[in-house]
């Protein structure tokens, strides 16, 4: 194919792209949307020892509903508490569903990653099982981060042992098979950005992961706090496409140094200082008209009513999507 376009050809054709916005503008193209989704972790409740814990997923439910979003985002313990209780979870799809809240994604925690074959044939297995569980609520996503190959003791006898993954594209393989796991039941789990983890802490080593997969299912879940946290520039973001976003999950953080600032440092959207701005222009650039999800751990917003912090959060990350 030519190279050589000519200067006139060029700006013409620059011309009539400008005209063609123009005109789509007139005719009141419709105004970009996302899809607004509260993670569960946003409104735990204190524990008694300075921590959270979950509430009950009706309650949950109840909260995102009355609040206004579009979706929830459950983690995986709260429908196995509910299943505990004696519920089942296809009458918990059917309050979703009455609740008018999709369920996007989950969060789970399986070792699907781990250099070890027996430990990663047993994530595989809890992974299977947690995909089913997403499946039977109506749910189309796993969120799938580097449990077990964060970083830490060195010790293969150590029960805590976490050696991170060195090998990228070893990683892409076991991804892939947990992506043919949750393909059969139309599930597809997203590569997590961990961003205090040795593995998979930064942007380009999860999309490695998610493109060295094989599948054109592969995906990955950025989050504003754990690409600081890790390490990230987000000027890396315009390099993704909207189909490479499983979830994006919003929140803020306060001046903190990367190394010091943790999960509970995390506030409401513009209440901090990430560049959100530029990174819902970059969504928009790209088309993405996905879910953003609100994920917050602070624990000051626990000891409040949970209501007023779901609306309160919801309010705020419109204000800042624009």
């Amino acid at each position: 194919m030519s190279t050589n376009l000519s200067r006139r050809a060029v700006l013409a054709g620059t011309a009539g792209g400008l005209a063609m916005t123009a005109t789509t503008a007139r005719a009141g193209a419709p105004k970009h949307k996302f899809g607004y989704c509260l993670n569960t972790s946003t409104v735990r409740e204190p524990d008694g020892k300075g921590g959270g814990k979950s509430r009950a997923i009706t309650d949950l439910i109840d909260i995102a509903a009355k609040a206004g979003y579009d979706a929830i985002e459950p983690w995986i313990g709260e429908l196995d508490a509910y299943t505990s209780g004696g519920g089942k979870l296809e009458d918990l799809a059917k309050r979703f569903k009455d609740a008018g809240l999709a369920v996007p994604d989950a969060i789970g925690f399986a070792e699907w990653i781990v250099e070890d074959e027996g430990r990663r044939k047993k994530g595989l297995e809890q992974a299977k099982r947690d995909m089913e569980k997403v499946a039977k609520v109506g749910g189309t996503r796993l969120a799938a981060p580097p449990v077990g190959a964060t970083g830490g003791t060195s010790k293969r006898d150590d029960p805590k042992f976490t050696q991170p993954i060195v090998d990228l594209v070893a990683a892409g393989d076991r991804y892939r098979a947990l992506i043919d796991i949750g393909e059969k039941m139309g599930v597809t789990p997203i590569v997590e950005v961990w961003g205090f983890s040795k593995t998979l802490r930064r942007l380009g080593e999860a999309l490695l992961v998610a493109a060295e997969s094989g599948s054109t299912k592969g995906c990955v879940l950025p989050d504003v706090y754990h690409l600081y946290k890790g390490g990230s520039d987000f000027a890396g973001l315009p390099l993704l496409s909207a189909s490479a976003i499983g979830i994006f999950h919003v929140n803020d953080y306060p001046k903190i140094e990367r190394d010091k600032i943790n999960d509970a440092d995390r506030v409401y959207p513009g209440d901090g200082v990430a560049p959100l701005k530029d990174v819902f222009a970059t969504l928009r650039a790209m088309n993405y008209t996905g879910y953003l999800s609100l994920e917050l751990f602070n624990r000051e917003y626990w000891k409040q009513d949970p209501h007023a912090v779901a609306k309160t959060g919801l309010t705020k990350l419109k204000a800042a999507a624009g």
